[in-house]
């Protein structure tokens, strides 16, 4: 073989070699996208600490777990966060635009769009990067509760509230807004009530509520607050107490039912610790319905006890219940219980 033929198939070889590593290259890159945008399907539920469990308008259930977010579309769990944090996530939610945010424990809030993640931690403005609750308000704007105070993001930037400004705690638990437009804040000390001037601590005979842990609005406008004190109703004038167990979530369906996670024991102090003590005995799911709420003496049924903590109740547009427990996420439907859990 002369010189100039050798030449040529060393240059023939380099030029496919080099060619061969740019696809390679450009698909990797391409992997690496879908990788990030749109995990493979695991099949596989979260074990472990289920915090939150939503539903999105597309129908899909969304798992916030201290395993990662996971989407579960009626036939198998996706871990959207595998690729992009090992973060324990507490709270998920849909906003008005379809896009989803994210709450950790230490890494602050994730944002995503479908397609890209992006974080946001105290270094963008976030009061603290320990953010439990996540709330939308009328207006679009997202709160947040972290254990620096309380951060509203109206999509270009954050406004922080904190026992500075008036709030009565900086470890905020639950946010809420009313027909009126004022906003509760549920946190480690007081419930507060903010007019966007004054902030008010919510008392009823003189005593205030202690670490109020969830805070909703009925369809009637009633407010239910759930902690240390139990379970309470106010109507804007009277205080109903339907128990004095400690109720960690509160939740109302579609045909009014309230639906609760409470502790078993009655009147356990947990001295505003971030989480009940693991020596409780038995959470218990519990269901109000409308002889159990217009008279509090009526107990409610109880759909499910013995687990070690019950969080996140939601109802799916199936009428089915979800919740999350120290073992992974459950589904009431009817008289059945479906446990979903890693094979």
């Amino acid at each position: 073989m002369n010189n100039a033929m050798t030449i040529s198939i060393l240059l023939l070889l380099s030029f496919l070699t080099s060619s061969c590593n740019e696809i390679n290259q450009k698909q990797q890159k391409i992997n690496n996208s879908r990788s990030l945008s749109n995990r493979t399907d695991t099949t596989q539920a979260p074990n472990g600490i289920v915090r939150t469990v939503k539903q999105d308008r597309r129908g899909n259930i969304w798992i916030a777990s201290w395993k990662g977010v996971f989407r579960y579309d009626g036939k198998s769990f996706t871990n959207i966060t595998a690729d992009v944090s090992t973060a324990r996530f507490f709270a998920v939610l849909e906003d008005k635009k379809g896009n989803f945010w994210l709450t950790s424990i230490g890494s602050g809030v994730y944002y995503y769009d479908g397609k890209s993640f992006r974080n946001f931690t105290t270094k963008d403005g976030l009061a603290g990067n320990k953010v439990t609750e996540i709330y939308a308000d009328k207006a679009g704007h997202v709160w947040f509760c972290t254990d620096a105070g309380a951060s509203r993001y109206d999509g270009k930037s954050f406004k922080n509230f904190t026992a500075k400004d008036g709030l009565s705690s900086n470890s905020v638990n639950s946010i809420m807004e009313d027909k009126t437009g004022k906003l509760w804040f549920g946190t480690s000390d007081d419930a507060c009530v903010y007019d966007g001037k004054t902030y008010t601590v919510l008392k009823h005979e003189g005593k205030s509520f202690k670490n109020v842990r969830s805070i909703i609005a009925d369809k009637n406008g009633n407010i239910w607050l759930g902690g240390n004190d139990g379970l309470w109703r106010y109507d804007g004038t009277t205080f109903t107490n339907y128990t004095r167990q400690f109720v960690g979530y509160i939740y109302e369906d579609k045909n009014g039912n309230i639906w609760t996670s409470s502790d078993s024991i009655v009147n356990r102090d947990f001295k505003h610790v971030s989480q009940p003590p693991t020596k409780t005995k038995s959470w218990i799911l519990s269901r109000y319905n409308s002889k159990s709420l217009s008279d509090s003496s009526t107990p409610p049924e109880i759909i499910r006890s013995g687990e070690a903590l019950i969080f996140g109740i939601t109802e799916a547009n199936d009428g089915s219940i979800w919740f999350g427990t120290l073992n992974g996420v459950h589904r009431y439907k009817g008289n059945s219980f479906t446990n979903f859990k890693t094979k």
